[in-house]
């Protein structure tokens, strides 16, 4: 994939928030603007546009001129700070952007003779802040506009959108879900805890917390805490997740994301077939019990004791 700049848009008053630092909202325990970056972490930069906060990973800061002068003044203020051929262009309120819908985007601003791609909603509606766009037409156009309108302050993205070749991207119901309202934010909070979707966001936002690059098979893990739990104690699970976790970190000191990865997996194998052994030591044992076999009793071994 070609190295891309992002322009992540986080200022706004967020007037249906009560003027809330809409941003800085957490959602599954993460800042919504921590959602967005983790989404295009790829970025050779990353722009935001908008107050200085703590953010997740590095980032390089701007404000529009004059503040709060709307979108079209951010995405002018952010794109002076960028260099690649690419950019993607995202609000910080998306708290289910991920790096597939990024990808999609990058790839159909490629496309040959387009100048961008943004993705559509389920309803077919435009979203210019989920979007990717050729840098040069981009600059092009931003400074047609300005031109035309003495500046870009306080004029609607459609002025922009309007006069480029972009290709549609149709990304799911979930990529260009955005938080404008405090009901918005309450739903999205409650789609994280569904069932099929928690566990996935519980150990992203973990990771995340821990400064933790690694994909493992939590299935894995999963199944050596339900074997430690049944075979051992109940306790047994967590305690061992924990030590399969240090072991594998020991193992692949200094090692990448795939060697870490693979030592986790090893040390997951190797303390479920302990633990399915000791599982089965336990079963041969209340056989025996069952059956009305004698135990042997070192203490009375070869004293003729009945």
């Amino acid at each position: 994939m070609t190295a891309y700049d992002v322009i992540v848009l986080a200022g706004g008053a967020a007037k249906r928030l009560g003027g809330a630092d809409k941003p800085g909202v957490r959602v599954g325990g993460r800042a919504l603007l921590d959602r967005v970056l983790a989404a295009c972490a790829g970025a050779a930069r990353t722009v935001v546009v908008g107050g200085r906060r703590a953010t997740a990973r590095p980032v390089v800061w701007t404000r529009e001129v004059p503040e709060g002068g709307g979108p079209l003044a951010a995405l002018g203020a952010g794109l002076r700070l960028t260099t690649a051929e690419r950019v993607l262009v995202l609000s910080a309120d998306l708290p289910f952007l991920g790096p597939g819908t990024v990808d999609a985007l990058l790839a159909a601003a490629g496309e040959t003779g387009r100048e961008g791609a943004l993705c559509t909603d389920p309803d077919g509606r435009d979203q210019p802040l989920v979007a990717a766009y050729r840098a040069e037409p981009l600059r092009r156009e931003l400074a047609l506009i300005a031109t035309e309108h003495g500046s870009l302050a306080g004029l609607p993205l459609r002025l922009l959108t309007a006069e480029l070749d972009l290709a549609r991207v149709e990304a799911g119901p979930d990529a260009a879900f955005d938080c404008d309202t405090w009901d918005d934010i309450a739903a999205a909070r409650a789609r994280i805890r569904e069932h099929g979707a928690v566990l996935d966001e519980w150990i992203t936002s973990v990771k995340n917390e821990l400064g933790i690059d690694l994909d493992v098979d939590t299935g894995v893990l999963l199944d050596l805490a339900r074997d430690a739990a049944h075979g051992v104690a109940r306790p047994a699970a967590p305690l061992t997740t924990f030590l399969v976790g240090y072991a594998a970190a020991r193992a692949s000191a200094g090692a990448g994301p795939d060697e870490a990865a693979a030592a986790v997996a090893e040390a997951a194998r190797k303390a479920t077939a302990l633990a399915l052994r000791w599982e089965a030591e336990a079963a041969a044992s209340a056989g025996g019990d069952a059956a009305g076999e004698a135990k042997p009793d070192a203490g009375r071994e070869g004293t003729g004791t009945p």
